[in-house]
């Protein structure tokens, strides 16, 4: 993924503002930043939800100049919503095997298959025929992450995917945080993607991160490894680490 003086503007609002950014094969970027800084934006642009206002984006090279439903090969970009968003008229089963089911020419056995498979990776083997309403919170959660394992056996094997994780562990305790962080890593590694991370939650951007990029004001004003992370004195990143109110980036009303 390739992110080229890429801006998003509504009327008078920037929203995004050049941004230039590179995502390796098989890297795990965590974007972080307060509130209302941009980061959902480049999760929508990415997911191909929406089209920058000037700049390109890239894809395995490619530009998109499409949204996704308009193309006719799209890439192979899988988002992992802050809430699970299952159909709950659908079964676990069909909801982890919804796009093999709808887009795919695979026989009915072998999407079974593939969806047993993704269950047990997440630790939830036998309950492809419960209901999502059947199922706690965090069970429902990991069931989002096995949609996100299915492989599409329509797109070229050598496109590494791109896994999307829209604040994946907001308002669950540490011990649920730490089941959902590892998930991340292991989904990342299982499907042989790349992963992007929007987080504002300390223990998961140490834990699934190995390159971040602060956002602040609709800009990338620092990037780098988990090392230079921990150890920067960057003023923004400073902050951010403590959450003081004291520094550059001004709070939210509250």
């Amino acid at each position: 993924m390739e992110l080229r003086d890429l801006s998003l503007q509504f009327g008078q609002n920037r929203v995004l503002e050049q941004l230039n950014l590179s995502l390796q094969p098989g890297e795990r970027l965590v974007v972080v930043g307060p509130s209302g800084a941009g980061k959902s934006s480049i999760l929508r642009l990415l997911a191909g939800l929406q089209l920058p206002s000037s700049g390109e984006l890239l894809l395995h090279g490619e530009p998109q100049t499409y949204l996704r439903l308009d193309q006719e090969h799209p890439p192979d970009v899988r988002l992992v919503f802050q809430n699970p968003a299952l159909l709950g008229s659908l079964t676990v089963g069909e909801n982890v095997g919804f796009l093999l089911y709808r887009f795919s020419k695979l026989g009915e056995r072998e999407i079974r298959e593939r969806v047993s498979q993704a269950l047990d990776a997440v630790g939830l083997g036998g309950i492809e025929k419960q209901l999502p309403g059947e199922l706690s919170g965090g069970m429902q959660k990991r069931v989002s992450f096995a949609r996100a394992l299915i492989q599409d056996p329509g797109q070229p094997h050598d496109r590494v995917p791109l896994l999307l994780f829209d604040e994946p562990t907001a308002g669950l305790d540490p011990v649920a945080c730490t089941r959902i962080e590892d998930l991340i890593v292991r989904t990342t590694t299982m499907a042989e993607a790349s992963s992007v991370v929007v987080s504002h939650v300390h223990s998961t951007i140490e834990r699934t991160g190995q390159r971040m990029v602060l956002i602040y004001g609709g800009q990338f004003l620092w990037q780098g490894d988990l090392a230079a992370y921990r150890e920067t004195d960057n003023p923004y990143v400073v902050q951010f680490r403590s959450g003081s109110l004291q520094g550059p980036m001004q709070p939210a009303e509250v």
